[in-house]
């Protein structure tokens, strides 16, 4: 048993000297740029300003990384050097191999689907007269939380045994039954069972998707519609010398942030499966093997490989986005 009485006022403590800390170190800042003038002291109050920024991030977000990537080059004990050993381990394994393979599919077909029924569902619903509510229908599953998503879809994909022609609660094996078929366990079989759980991805992010790239369409000047329409160009070819090529940049910020989110997805294999059955993907592994397995070196080497993977889509994004600015 935990002694909760204790540890209570010395978290107390602990938050109060927190917000001392920062309202004094707001207060120098303060203090100083009320002392300085000029265009050398504007420079030298922005210095000031950013430097707790940049103290938080070192804390809270270099010296992690640098720690990551140093023990991943250690043993699961973190004691015995052992080179790149456990990235090794990622690119040979079989186990590790099947996590990458499920990462690759994740990646390739979730930012894709989800971008492209964003689009689709912005262009039908686009001036029609219950565009609000349409919108807001698939819009409704960004706001709950991913777990929330993976309880509904477990309930959905559930299974019964077919003894007697039990009724089956999981709706999608209700209609396999339906349509003559036997229910399935849709959850345990490889590799459906990772498209399975792709589906609630797609069905949370579309909503993102066809939100930001509504946005975009509204933005096209109506005098090039306008003038398309008179020249008699059809719904095909507006859609495809026009919209998209007007939203292109749009599109280009909508599939690496969908992208990003799905290198790191955990909740929705971590709820439905837990990682088993071959559902298991990198965020899952990693935390997997540095919190059950308790093998220290693999778990960190692979949030290392994780990290790599989202530089290249990051610095894209940024890239899309300056040019995006500067048109």
């Amino acid at each position: 048993m935990f002694n909760t009485a204790s540890t209570t006022p010395e978290k107390l403590l602990q938050m109060f000297a927190a917000l001392l800390l920062f309202a004094a170190v707001m207060g120098v800042i303060l203090f100083v740029a009320s002392r300085l003038g000029g265009r050398r002291g504007d420079k030298w109050v922005g210095y000031l300003y950013l430097l707790p920024v940049v103290l938080m991030l070192s804390v809270g977000l270099v010296y992690p990384g640098l720690r990551t990537i140093y023990e991943s080059f250690f043993d699961a004990a973190g004691k015995a050097f052992i080179g790149f050993d456990n990235y090794k381990t990622i690119f040979t394994d079989k186990d590790q191999l099947t996590v990458l393979r499920n990462t690759v599919f994740w990646v390739v077909f979730t930012p894709f689907v989800a971008t492209a029924i964003g689009l689709l569902y912005a262009i039908l619903v686009d001036r029609s007269r219950f565009e609000s509510f349409a919108k807001a229908l698939i819009f409704l599953p960004m706001s709950i939380s991913f777990v929330a998503a993976s309880v509904i879809w477990k309930f959905m994909y559930e299974y019964r045994p077919d003894q007697g022609r039990v009724k089956q609660i999981g709706l999608v094996n209700q209609i396999i039954v339906w349509l003559g078929g036997k229910p399935q366990q849709l959850l345990i079989d490889s590799p459906l069972n990772t498209f399975l759980l792709i589906i609630v991805l797609i069905w949370i992010q579309a909503g993102f998707a066809m939100t930001i790239l509504s946005a975009a369409i509204k933005a096209i000047p109506d005098d090039i519609v306008e003038a398309a329409r008179l020249d008699g160009v059809g719904p095909w070819t507006m859609f495809r010398n026009i919209t998209v090529p007007s939203v292109r940049p749009t599109i280009v910020v909508v599939l690496t942030t969908i992208g990003i989110g799905t290198l790191k997805v955990f909740d929705i294999v971590r709820t439905m499966t837990g990682g088993q059955f071959n559902t298991s993907v990198v965020a899952n592994e990693f935390y997997s093997q540095t919190f059950r397995a308790d093998n220290q070196g693999l778990g960190a080497a692979l949030a290392v490989l994780l990290f790599v993977l989202v530089i290249p889509i990051v610095v894209y994004n940024v890239r899309q986005l300056r040019q995006s600015e500067a048109r």
